[in-house]
């Protein structure tokens, strides 16, 4: 691994890291906030999943969290989106291709190749963390992240619930089965039977029987995104239908950026703290 940057702030470090994958055959970069800490301290771990056309980078530098991790004494952990190189298959399309990898694992050419972002998130770099990063406490995990990575969140806290304490979004696309950009990836990445998209659909993978005790949702209401791709209302009934708690925040005049996220990104860690004592 090698660390490519590496800041003081807020009494902790905020590093960007480089590491080559054998999940996905490319190099990989991610970002790592490790707050202020005594020697030989375990600190719980707060993944985020970034959105369409995003790198580890958007957050890292719009996301305004080092101040409530280093007071909550969490780790933020910040991954790349998709696999990246000029080998790699690519669209012209913002919403498919690099930058785009709906934390799937594809099985369609080209993009199987190279295009297992699921893996990459579950498996090789959790394990990575554990190995370069004494202090992250594995076994006290949460995951959040905004609209596609929102979608992965969901996902990935549902599917491992062992794993995963705590469960947040951001403008999550909580259905990919129905919505335009769903339907895109989704086909494109794993072919035309829908039924091998269910696990990667939240509200799917709810009436299928995954569960987790609580979801946190923030959701602006002046997203241009809300009614055709989004659509809330589907992960409320799907929760509601098997008594999952869900807070579901409609913040009223925000939209879909990250002027919205850091607005209310310390809560969301003060949340995911709370479950992770």
């Amino acid at each position: 691994m090698e660390r490519i940057e590496q800041y003081n702030t807020h009494g902790g470090t905020q590093g960007v890291y480089r590491h080559d994958s054998k999940t996905t055959g490319t190099a990989m970069t991610f970002s790592v906030f490790i707050p202020g800490h005594e020697d030989g301290a375990q600190l719980p771990v707060i993944w985020y999943l970034s959105g369409l056309t995003c790198t580890h980078s958007n957050v890292t530098e719009k996301g305004e969290f080092r101040a409530a991790c280093a007071e909550h004494g969490v780790i933020f952990i910040a991954p790349d989106t998709s696999p990246r190189g000029e080998d790699v298959a690519d669209d012209e399309a913002y919403d498919f291709g690099k930058g785009a990898g709906f934390y799937v694992d594809a099985t369609q050419d080209p993009w199987a190749k190279n295009f297992r972002m699921k893996s990459y998130i579950e498996t090789e770099l959790p394990t990575l963390t554990a190995k370069q990063f004494p202090m992250a406490d594995m076994k006290r995990q949460g995951i959040t992240g905004h609209s596609m990575g929102g979608h992965g969140a969901l996902t990935i806290g549902l599917r491992n619930p062992e794993r995963f304490r705590s469960v947040s979004a951001f403008s999550p696309i909580v259905s990919p089965l129905n919505c335009p950009w769903g339907e895109k990836a989704l086909g494109a990445y794993l072919g035309e039977d829908r039924s091998a998209w269910r696990a990667h659909d939240a509200c799917a993978l709810i009436a299928d029987g995954h569960r987790v005790d609580q979801l946190l949702v923030d959701q602006g209401a002046a997203d241009k995104f809300l009614t055709d791709q989004l659509k809330p209302d589907l992960l409320e009934k799907a929760c509601a239908d098997v008594g999952i708690a869900l807070t579901l925040n409609m913040r009223e005049g925000y939209d879909h950026s990250y002027y919205f996220v850091s607005t209310f990104l310390a809560d969301h860690i003060a949340w995911h703290a709370a479950r992770l004592k």
